[in-house]
């Protein structure tokens, strides 16, 4: 077998399973077996057979349905099926009934080592565990051609004892020898060493032997654990979907292979996993045992592939390769995402409206933008429909006369409503008038009539949500009507007595500040239309006619 391949043992639905919680049906794990084996794990320990019925029923299928197929499989080949057993007669048999059926079936027995285990848990001496190991292996053997066995929390056992250990496995038959550091204990450099020291000390150990390594993430160090026996000769790394497993869970089967896919030259290892049925599996596992993915998860975490400072997302923009190691859609991922919020830059709101079909001047980008990081204070997800709502707000507005400077607005069940609104001219000077109506809108707009000169008359008011949730942006719309009749020169079609309406849109978090920036909206049209109207009426006098009573 070629050094550079490792293989991937795929322990979810053993080990992960017994995550508090992660209990899953039959139908569930054969879905799951189905999709590891689209995935290319070189095995699949589909269960503990002597758990309980239910368990052994499950393995019992997997390994006659995804055990016997190679439909789906990257190699071509049908994964091994293995199922665990600890060293005694009873659970050896219920594994050996619960894989035969497959085409490449497994029996994976164990027997803990440590000293702490064998005073407190097994209550036995060293002399009797080899001698239980060595019949064990040799009974599993007698049934199955292909046994692995794992010296229990190796990582706190005395080597010199575990080199005996596992040199009686090798004479009883076993063709794999898992290191599991069981409680997370080692280090790096620690199991590294432990790799080296069993292959280096272990008598009747080949290459037809294969060493396999198997971490939990107590300490954080799974993954890292790993590496580190992979690199001193291990051949074979036992994982879980999404890190799943006892505790603080196994090594993550995402992070070890995409370290040895993006790391090949320093590793100079290889799978036979095809990386992008990553995130679809992991997606099903969360699924099936209800445990979901942290958003910051290396590879499979929802902000795997998200960037929302503006830094990186220019970086992004300009060169994927400045902010990702890895292309997402190595992993199963559409693409990167440009997560707009409040750390976000100009270039990415640029390029935001630019997918979303929006071509702005600099002047009113800058203004959008300005909104755009007002707003991102205050919500913490912005969606395109965000960013779309205040484009086009600012696009409405930015031919006003006069604008919004400040609103301050005090109702209730006890007091008057009351509104004190300031408004900047044309000329950029500040005005300031208050007003007491029957509720806040109307005190608003009572107030910008003050200050605007009474133009129009309010025949509409219309809210709605731009985006859901309690932060969500609200858009106003208002339509005006203008309190003098409209020319009939400039509009033949219309009665001597028609009025022109005016629609305004206002968009803000607060429904009360979108209504007053939608009836100034609708003013300023008001008022631009008014100054045409009389330009167009100087016109017609100069030119001989009469100047007429109009808008």
């Amino acid at each position: 077998m070629d050094k550079r391949y490792i293989r991937i043992f795929d322990t979810t639905l053993r080990d992960g399973e017994q995550s508090p919680g992660a209990t899953m049906t039959k139908a569930e794990k054969l879905l799951i077996a189905e999709s590891l084996a689209r995935l290319g794990a070189d095995v699949i320990e589909a269960g503990f057979p002597a758990a309980s019925p239910g368990d052994l029923a499950a393995v019992q299928a997997i390994a006659s349905t995804i055990g016997t197929s190679t439909t789906g499989s990257p190699s071509g080949i049908a994964p091994i099926i293995c199922g665990l057993a600890r060293a005694k007669k009873s659970d050896i048999d219920a594994a050996w009934k619960g894989v035969q059926t497959a085409t490449r079936p497994r029996i994976h027995t164990f027997l803990a080592t440590s000293d702490i285990h064998l005073e407190y848990k097994l209550r036995m001496t060293r002399a009797e565990v080899l001698t239980q190991v060595s019949e064990m292996v040799a009974y599993a053997a007698s049934l199955c051609p292909d046994v692995e066995f794992s010296p229990e929390d190796a990582g706190r056992s005395e080597p010199a004892f575990l080199y005996q250990v596992l040199a009686a496995a090798i004479r009883a038959g076993a063709t794999t020898l898992n290191i599991p550091d069981t409680v997370g204990y080692t280090t790096p450099d620690e199991f590294g060493a432990l790799i080296a020291g069993i292959i280096a000390n272990t008598e009747g150990l080949d290459d037809s032997i294969i060493v396999s390594v198997h971490c939990h993430n107590d300490l954080g160090l799974a993954t890292a654990n790993s590496l580190a026996g992979v690199m001193n000769g291990a051949r074979q790394i036992e994982v879980a979907m999404n890190g799943i497993g006892e505790r603080a869970g196994n090594t993550s089967l995402e992070e070890v292979v995409m370290a040895l896919h993006t790391r090949a030259p320093f590793y100079g290892k290889t799978t036979g996993i095809d990386s992008r049925q990553i995130m679809r599996t992991s997606k099903l596992v969360s699924s099936c045992t209800g445990m979901m993915v942290q958003p910051n998860k290396a590879i499979v975490g929802a902000n795997a592939f998200a960037h929302e400072a503006g830094i990186h997302q220019d970086g992004m923009l300009k060169h994927e390769e400045t902010y990702e190691i890895m292309r997402p859609e190595t992993v199963g991922v559409s693409e990167s995402q440009l997560v707009l919020g409040k750390h976000s830059g100009r270039h990415a709101v640029q390029a935001r409206l630019a997918t979303l079909g929006y071509s702005i001047s600099d002047e009113d980008l800058s203004k959008t933008f300005e909104r755009f990081k007002s707003l991102a204070d205050k919500k913490k997800n912005l969606t395109d429909a965000d960013l779309e709502a205040l484009v086009t707000d600012e696009l409405r507005q930015s031919s006003q006369l006069w604008s919004l400077a400040d609103l301050q607005v005090s109702s209730g069940t006890t007091d008057m409503p009351t509104a004190t609104v300031r408004l900047t001219d044309p000329n950029g000077t500040i005005h300031l008038q208050a007003a007491v109506g029957s509720g806040p809108v109307d005190a608003i707009y009572k107030a910008i009539d003050q200050i605007m000169g009474q133009h129009g008359k309010l025949l509409e008011f219309t809210v709605q949500s731009v985006t859901g949730g309690i932060d969500a942006l609200g858009e106003v719309t208002v339509r005006v009507e203008s309190l003098q009749s409209s020319d009939s020169f400039l509009n033949p079609q219309s009665g001597a007595d028609a009025k022109r309406t005016y629609i305004g849109h206002g968009t803000a978090t607060d429904i009360v500040v979108a209504g007053a920036h939608a009836y100034i909206a609708a003013i300023n049209k008001l008022i631009i239309a008014e100054k045409r109207e009389d330009a167009a009426n100087d016109q017609a006098v100069a030119h001989g006619g009469s100047k007429k009573q109009g808008a």
